[in-house]
């Protein structure tokens, strides 16, 4: 029989790209697997992700949060793979309900529902953001304690904190994955890549943050939802595995790289006032993955261009969801 996968928010970003992937058969040892997408199709969630496997895969729309509804489908999976979170720092800081919720409490309510059910193996899906700011020029290492500066990256680390106590505390068979910005087609345009793309796209400039000194590790979405699978795989329970991007570039030099390859002039440029709390610097190190042979295959300098003419070449995608912000 084929395994089952049940893949909590898999409506988004990362979780979409995960499905695809899993559905086409680019995972050979999951190949025929019959899964299960769980999503809220919250404002971020959006069933045309799923489009090109559209009828490979069983849709429920729902919570994470609603115990009644995951004793209902939690169980018979064979892997449980949660994407399912709020995602966006600025929404964050506006109202951190809606991310405790999710975030914190939605874990521990598909903790419990994979330990009820006996799921053999299950992922949380987390952010190098739990860490706060690097800003001594080191990095974090997967044994490195959470210190989260927003009420985003607060939350996700609660739900990691929860996940890991369940492995601890009932040997619930729970990996985490934190990566650092993903990137690539199919992201929500308020992220900066596809804000700034669009944004470009369209002829209008573009908001930057304070000096734009800010620094981040990037890695295409393919890489990340690789690694997410090695994870379920192979990972080791009740531990972090770290996802490291092959670049990091300041936010400025990010900007500069997608001006140009825009075709857009420098003064389209608005610095604005600085988020709160922005964390200067994010960097990890890893070895479990890498030690199970893991490594990113799409380089920065061929996705990044990849990702510009996917945006140019869907526009029927992202127009509906892209609302004129302000102007500058």
């Amino acid at each position: 029989m084929a395994r089952r996968v049940l893949v909590t928010g898999g409506a988004g970003f990362v979780g979409s790209q995960y499905v695809r992937d899993l559905v086409s058969g680019r995972y050979p040892e999951c190949a025929g697997a019959r899964v299960t997408v769980l999503d809220a199709l919250t404002y971020a969630g959006n069933l045309a992700n799923l489009a090109p496997v559209d009828g490979g895969y069983a849709f429920v729309r729902g919570d994470v949060g609603d115990a009644a509804l995951l004793a209902e489908v939690v169980p018979g999976h064979d892997a449980v793979v949660n994407f399912a979170a709020e995602s966006h720092v600025d929404r964050s800081i506006e109202d951190a309900s809606a991310f405790v919720r999710t975030n914190t409490l939605g874990v521990e309510t598909l903790m419990r529902a994979c330990l009820d059910a006996g799921v053999p193996r299950i992922v949380q899906v987390s952010t190098d953001e739990v860490y706060g700011s690097a800003d001594d020029g080191a990095a974090f290492g997967e044994d490195a304690p959470p210190r989260p500066s927003s009420p985003y990256a607060a939350a996700k680390a609660g739900g990691d904190l929860v996940a890991l106590a369940y492995a601890r505390t009932h040997g619930l068979p729970v990996c985490v994955t934190r990566c650092g910005n993903t990137y690539g087609p199919y992201q929500y345009p308020e992220k900066l890549i596809p804000l700034f793309v669009t944004n470009l796209l369209e002829g209008r400039p573009v908001p930057l943050y304070g000096d734009g000194g800010n620094v981040r590790q990037w890695t295409h979405v393919e890489d990340h939802a690789r690694a997410v699978q090695l994870v379920a795989e192979r990972g080791e329970p009740g531990a972090v595995h770290h996802v490291v991007g092959a670049t990091s570039l300041s936010n400025r030099d990010l900007t500069a790289r997608l001006l140009e390859l825009c075709d857009a002039r420098p003064d389209m440029v608005r610095y604005v006032p600085d988020r709160k709390g922005h964390d200067r610097r994010y960097a990890l190190t890893g070895t479990r993955l890498a030690a199970l042979g893991w490594s990113p295959r799409v380089a920065f300098d061929d996705g990044l261009p990849a990702t510009i003419a996917w945006y140019a070449e869907n526009p029927r995608w992202w127009k509906p969801l892209n609302e004129p912000g302000p102007t500058w």
